[in-house]
């Protein structure tokens, strides 16, 4: 008669995984079956190697569409983990028997059978409810993870299959899917017991255990298992995990909310919370909090106390929490997250071996990190690249490149080096382990990155359908170099170009394609076609724009406004970049200004260009020097006047005040025609342009909001400015009172004035 010793465990449990160790040990088995995707029996001898480094955890996906897929991961103090590691190192048989996931990818999401009439309990919410406890995993940490195996290794498994029995007797809801999932597991012990193995062990979900302990025909198995839907193509690889996303509550196993502590449980032999106090002191000095020695010791004392007053035979994770905000934080829950997050949870990445399976794409981008040595990391770390330097240009490739594939490891961040200059790029890296999946998915565009960027702009101009989105990949493709991309997808732009006549479709798209050629001068890219596409789609920006503002509502107005100083900002970069033969393209925009500025409703709103866009485009004007304050002056008290309405006038403010009011200090004639117009504004009016007026007035500076207060609560602002002392006479008074200042300041003698000058200015 063959033996099944039946280990029933909670996924990430770091007492299960003791428990487990010391199991397999004493009742040494001839063979090990763990829940889990059978697929992966072929390449489970991998954990063998030292490489391969928890966390970690399979990954199975379609072959023909990479976007099904799952993952089942394992940390160190996993159950499932401890059972494979004994099984590799005692060259034992290792067999997954859980369903296979290539039926999970085939089933339809429509099967009526999949999911369970109602939501099935939490078993071990009923089982602490039954002890007594409203905290489930503080009765499961005090009954079984703060637990060292005993004389009889089994007896923990054996009470933990009785509880979960009655539970299951008492209807535990069950999904259809479990009933199939335990079917399979039956059908995959009884081919162990063919295989003439005497004693097998089973680790699996305590919720599974009582299903497998008695067994049903064999016939009524295979009746629950013909419903699967038919296989799909499946492959399977192992793939570097991190404890932050094991952390999430998604996932086979559902994530362990403290995967960090329950690492240092499993690994820390004798009383662990000494040693995690220890470290969390380590922490927080690294981040300058003053803590000591005699701090820990007493963390210790008051962790103790509180798992006694709470009648828990040891401090758990609640206690040791609660001891560090106390006495290591000094009552700071700041200082509490960052041990939180360093040590609850932690930052730890896998490790995989070369070896494993892997799709040609994701081996040349191991090839990639490996030659510009930048190593996936689960803690986001800044990089910082100066393009002048072949390595970091290689770098900021490889990123752009992934980024264009979907696969986000770096992020653009600001540089915390201050430079205003192209050449200098920050990334923010963080590797998460989703990125597999999205790898396996753009492996269909190509074996290596470079070739599947290509391939995948080149696709995604051809779907493109708004002008600004091929712009942005222009961008994009030469930020990546992708050389082999860029003409096809210019093509594609041209013709888009051509056919688009919205002027605001061509306004968004314009930006981009002037960063692409500012970013082109820096990486030495030929630009010549971006030039000609970029002063085109400029050219009818400034003869379509006037028209495009007349009759716009007031949401419109604000795009275009935004639109309005993108242009502003791409036509100051294009012009030094334009051809010799055309350098009026300034000249262009700024003659677009001024017709736009022009363009006033003379028989309500829908007759001309709102107020908003009226004013932007005078203060561009002031703004580069091609209109004078007399002038923004004097088309100010046109707009102010009675014969305009006051919300037209509102919104002209606010587009002449948009990006900074310091105007108004300097020319206080601006400020008085302000003050006087609102004034005299009527009361119903006034509550009708108020919030226009607040809106526009909160966007300034502080300093310059202050300023402007004090000079209106100082008294009439109609008076003109004194007049400057005329070209040649010097106030010498005014003049001798600086000179000590700048003596002191210049570090020499203080000079003397002569009496007879002083007494004269006198």
């Amino acid at each position: 008669m063959t033996d099944v010793a039946l280990l029933g465990i909670r996924h990430h449990g770091p007492g299960s995984a003791r428990a487990v160790a010391a199991a397999l040990a004493h009742w040494r088995p001839d063979a090990v079956l763990i829940e889990g995707p059978p697929e992966a029996d072929a390449i489970v001898h991998l954990a063998a190697e030292k490489d391969l480094v928890p966390p970690v955890a399979l990954l199975a996906h379609a072959v023909d569409d990479p976007a099904k897929a799952a993952f089942w991961p394992y940390a160190e103090f996993s159950p499932e983990w401890v059972a494979i590691r004994y099984g590799v190192e005692h060259d034992l048989p290792v067999r997954f028997i859980d369903l296979p996931a290539a039926y999970g990818f085939a089933a339809s999401s429509d099967d009526p059978g999949e999911e369970p009439s109602e939501a099935p309990a939490d078993p071990l919410a009923l089982l602490a409810e039954a002890a007594g406890h409203d905290d489930p995993e503080r009765w499961w940490e005090d009954v079984v993870e703060h637990r060292t195996p005993g004389a009889d290794p089994l007896a923990p498994f054996a009470a933990v299959a009785e509880a979960m029995g009655a539970l299951r007797a008492e209807g535990l809801g069950e999904s259809r899917r479990d009933l199939r999932r335990e079917a399979h597991m039956r059908q995959q012990i009884r081919a162990a017991r063919r295989s003439g193995f005497a004693r097998i062990a089973v680790v699996c979900g305590a919720f599974h255990v009582p299903a497998l302990e008695t067994m049903p025909t064999v016939a009524h198995d295979r009746a629950l298992l013909a419903e699967l839907p038919k296989k799909v193509r499946t492959d399977v690889t192992w793939v570097p995990w991190t404890h932050r996303r094991l952390a999430q509550s998604s996932g086979y196993g559902a994530g362990v909310p403290s995967p960090g502590w329950y690492h240092h449980l499993f690994a820390t032999e004798g009383d662990p919370v000494p040693r995690w106090l220890t470290r969390a002191a380590a922490l927080l000095r690294a981040e300058d909090h003053p803590v000591s020695s005699a701090h820990v010791i007493e963390a210790v004392r008051l962790a103790e106390t509180l798992a006694v007053m709470r009648g828990r035979p040891l401090a758990g994770l609640t206690e040791t929490l609660d001891a560090v905000r106390a006495v290591l934080c000094d009552g700071s829950d700041l200082a509490l997250e960052l041990v939180r997050d360093g040590l609850v949870i932690g930052d730890a990445l896998g490790e995989v071996p070369d070896s494993a399976p892997a799709v040609p794409l994701q081996r040349d981008l191991s090839r990639l990190q490996r030659t510009l040595r930048i190593k996936p990391e689960a803690a986001p770390r800044d990089l910082d690249l100066d393009l002048r330097k072949d390595t970091d240009a290689a770098r900021s490739r490889l990123l752009h490149r992934l980024r264009l594939l979907g696969v986000d490891w770096g992020v653009p961040a600001r540089s915390s080096v201050t430079s205003t200059g192209t050449f200098r790029e920050t990334w923010r890296l963080c590797w998460q382990p989703e990125f597999a999946v999205r790898i396996a998915e753009a492996a269909q565009w190509g074996t290596t990155v470079e070739e599947a960027a290509v391939n995948k702009a080149v696709g995604t101009a051809r779907a493109a359908v708004e002008l600004a989105e091929l712009t942005g990949l222009v961008e994009t493709c030469l930020l990546a170099h992708l050389s082999g991309a860029l003409p096809a997808v210019m093509r594609v732009l041209a013709d888009c170009a051509a056919l688009d006549t919205d002027v605001a479709h061509l306004a968004g798209a314009l930006p981009a394609l002037v960063r692409a050629l500012r970013y082109g001068d820096v990486r030495g890219t030929d630009h010549g076609a971006l030039a000609e596409a970029a002063t085109g789609l400029a050219d009818r920006v400034c003869v379509g724009l006037p028209p495009a503002c007349v009759g716009l509502d007031a949401d419109s107005a604000a795009a275009m406004r935004a639109r309005l100083d993108e242009v502003h900002g791409a036509i100051g970069l294009l012009s030094p970049n334009e051809a010799e033969e055309d350098d009026g393209l300034a000249d262009r925009w700024a003659a677009t200004l001024r017709s736009l500025a022009r363009r006033e409703p003379t028989a309500g709103p829908a007759t001309g260009a709102p107020g908003l866009l009226r004013g932007r485009a005078v203060r561009l004007l002031l703004d580069d020097g091609r209109l004078d304050s007399e002038e923004a002056a004097r088309r100010l008290r046109l707009v102010l006047s009675a014969a305009n309405s006051p919300s037209d006038a509102a919104g002209w403010i606010e587009g002449f005040l948009t990006g900074g009011g310091a105007l108004l200090l300097h020319d206080p004639r601006l400020l008085a025609l302000l003050d006087e117009w609102l004034t005299g504004v009527g009361g119903e009016v006034f509550t009708d342009v108020l919030p226009l007026l607040r809106r526009t007035f909160a966007a300034l500076e502080t300093g310059v909001r202050t300023t402007i207060g004090s000079r209106v609560a100082a008294g009439p602002l109609g008076g003109a400015p004194a007049a400057p002392a005329a070209s040649g006479e010097l106030d010498r008074a005014r003049a001798d009172a600086a000179l000590p200042v700048l003596a002191l300041l210049l570090g020499v003698a203080r000079p003397t004035v002569p009496r007879q000058a002083a007494g004269r200015d006198t």
